[in-house]
């Protein structure tokens, strides 16, 4: 049996009065269309049948509710009662209730009672609706949240009004103190108010009332650019107007790092054929020039302005040539000898050469050579020439004296040869192209050191990794495969 001090607490405690057909109508309604709620406000504490025969104890739940001949007596059992409802709509009873209740009692009629038990199941509805809604808002926010890229919200002038968690744990800042910002300061960290995007895909989502997307890069703080892809999707109400708008952000640097490869490789075949057809086409006419100009050099009857010419005819004639075998070099696979080289040897080998060269630049060279460095599988030669190459980059790019670093180590997978300096690292905008053949930021020079270098180190296994931050400096990473232990097992047996 229920404990009659939890009736007591209750808001309404409830005396019922009707004969017994009313009672039970009364009864299984207010079961059936209450709820949890309603109920911990309503405790029914007893029964009044007036004529009829007393019936056993009702039975709610497990808690017995008594039953007693009339309401005067049920009354006098149950002083705790502050609510009587009579549920037979006899108008001679419910006049006798009015005079005879108390004013601390409460009397509800059968229609009065039927109307709030209606209300019960309106809220118990209202009640379930909110749960699902709850629901669906719990698990759309999920979904939200573990998507990989960063989502926001935006009202119609772009300002932001939501966002997902990985917007919020990338800026490591409080979700209330990025609301309202501009979509534009978020995705691209521009703090002047003014958008980096040209055209802005926002503007164009909103003029069109279609989805537009834009192209951003980003140098985050260790120098290495990051390439994002921008999507403004318009979000429509039923009559067509733009309620909200979807803005999400992608990270596509790896995706970007492929496609440059995969147009390099494209280059490098063209350049293949391209190169073919010079040896042929180019070469054999050039060797007759320069024949001819040597010939004429060597004539007595030349006067110093023909001969001043000449010697231009001659000193071109060499520069195309050195292009040429450059190029024809450059898209041959590398043929060399691999071998084990030890590394550490190379380098300071390498490095005793162009000291000079450093020290007659002002430039302040460190050479950082790890002890315990494995020996690396390449051609001792061909290393040499990619060290020397990043080397005279680093020379070129600190005009004005600096410091360059030039370091071995071990990483994971990799013996590791980097060369860092303080110059004046490369902009942004020239960064995708470096690597390119016949790019070069210099007047001289074919513009194929870099992309050699590149090319070298894929052949071999390896890989390169670049860092630059402008006004500070650059990183240049040679990724090495070294000796596997295993290699020599195999080789031994």
């Amino acid at each position: 049996m229920q404990e009659t001090s939890q009736i007591h607490h209750r808001r309404h405690v409830i005396g019922v009065i009707g004969d017994i057909p009313a009672l039970l109508t009364f009864w299984q309604m207010f079961k059936d269309q209450s709820n949890d709620e309603a109920l911990k406000e309503i405790g029914v504490v007893a029964a009044a049948l007036p004529g009829e025969t007393v019936l056993p104890e009702a039975d709610d739940s497990g808690r017995s509710i008594p039953t007693y001949a009339g309401y005067k007596t049920m009354l006098d059992q149950h002083p705790e009662i502050n609510m009587i409802i009579e549920a037979t709509g006899r108008p001679g009873l419910v006049h006798e209730l009015r005079n005879y209740l108390p004013p601390s009692i409460t009397l509800v009629e059968r229609n009065a009672a039927s109307f709030f038990i209606n209300l019960l199941t309106s809220d118990k509805v209202w009640v379930a609706c909110k749960l699902d809604l709850l629901h669906t808002q719990n698990m759309l926010k999920t979904i939200i949240d573990q998507i990989d890229q960063e989502v926001l919200f935006l009202d119609h002038t772009g300002a932001v009004v939501g966002m997902n968690q990985v917007v919020v744990k990338r800026l490591a800042l409080p979700k209330q103190d990025l609301l309202g910002r501009s979509y534009c300061e978020i995705f691209t960290d521009s703090s002047n108010g003014e958008c980096e995007f040209t055209p802005d895909p926002f503007e164009r989502a909103m003029s069109t009332k279609a989805p537009a997307e834009a192209m951003t890069s980003q140098v985050d703080k260790d120098g290495r650019v990051h390439y994002f892809r921008v999507y403004i999707t318009p979000i429509f109400d039923e009559d067509g107007t733009v309620n909200h708008v979807v803005a999400s952000r992608r990270d596509i640097t790896l995706r970007t790092s492929m496609e440059n490869r995969l147009q390099q490789a494209e280059k490098l075949a063209s350049i293949g054929e391209l190169s073919t057809y010079m040896a042929h086409e180019i070469r054999n006419p050039l060797f007759s020039i320069s024949g001819f100009a040597n010939s004429l050099m060597r004539n007595p009857a030349m006067d110093e302005k023909a001969r001043e010419k000449l010697g231009i005819i001659l000193d071109e004639s060499k520069r195309l040539d050195k292009i040429l075998k450059s190029l024809l070099n450059f898209t041959r696979p590398t043929a060399a000898e691999v071998r084990e080289v030890d590394l550490n040897e190379l380098v300071q080998t390498t490095m005793n050469v162009m000291s000079l060269p450093c020290a007659n630049q002002n430039v302040t060279l460190q050479v950082n050579l790890d002890p315990s460095m494995a020996k690396v599988k390449a051609n001792p030669d061909l290393i040499k020439q990619c060290l020397i190459n990043l080397v005279k980059n680093a020379l070129e790019a600190m005009h004005d004296g600096g410091k360059l670093f030039v370091t071995t180590s071990m990483n994971q997978d990799h013996a590791v040869l980097t060369v860092e300096d303080t110059g004046e690292g490369i902009p942004l905008d020239i960064r995708e192209k470096i690597f390119n053949p016949f790019f070069s930021t210099r007047d001289k020079g074919a513009g194929l050191g870099l992309a050699q270098t590149q090319k070298i180190i894929n052949e071999i296994g390896g890989q390169v990794d670049l860092i630059s931050v402008e006004k500070v400096g650059t990183k240049l990473t040679l990724q090495l495969p070294p000796i596997l232990a295993v290699a020599e097992d195999d080789n031994s047996g």
